[in-house]
């Protein structure tokens, strides 16, 4: 590993609890402590664009929740991975947007489908659900119903027609 990759991990070297190389990409875990220094200094490292935000439910792992950033630097072009893990009692990490103004919308977006609060947030609310929609699913303990979802034009379909009663390759 060189470059802005090496150089992040050996600046965020205090703070990394784990660490990944695999086809040339780092990941690095960092407490949520240590999470809005270690973005800040990936952006100083050259990491300029937040590629994308999202989360992982490791359910019934703990800590259950895992926000993952992939950041890209440009000149040199690189790629870096950074993970914070949460525990589902206290789904709480800072805003990313202080650092990218459009952090805002991926936040959003993992509020809305996992549940985890981003303090800080200018406009935390719903992105892609309706203000009134009970829970949050993409958690792995979200019931499936089998209730249609109207949409204008469209033929609504009930779970158990779309998901497969039989695992692909049996």
């Amino acid at each position: 590993m060189t470059g802005a990759p090496a150089r992040l991990a050996a600046r965020l070297a205090a703070a990394v609890r784990e660490r990944a190389e695999f086809r040339d990409e780092l990941t690095l875990v960092v407490s949520r402590e240590d999470l809005l220094e270690a973005l800040q200094a990936a952006r100083a490292e050259g990491f300029v664009m937040l590629t994308d935000l999202t989360a992982v439910d490791r359910h019934p792992a703990r800590p259950r929740f895992e926000v993952v950033y992939l950041l890209t630097a440009l000149d040199p072009p690189a790629r870096v991975r950074l993970k914070v893990r949460v525990e589902a009692d206290d789904a709480t990490v800072p805003s990313a947007t202080g650092l990218w103004p459009g952090a805002s919308w991926l936040e959003r977006e993992v509020y809305d489908l996992f549940g985890i609060v981003f303090i800080g947030h200018p406009d935390l609310r719903r992105i892609l659900l309706p203000d009134d929609w009970e829970g949050h699913p993409l958690r792995k303990d979200y019931p499936l119903v089998e209730e249609p979802v109207q949409f204008r034009g469209h033929t609504p379909k009930v779970p158990s027609q779309i998901i497969p009663r039989v695992p692909p390759g049996q």
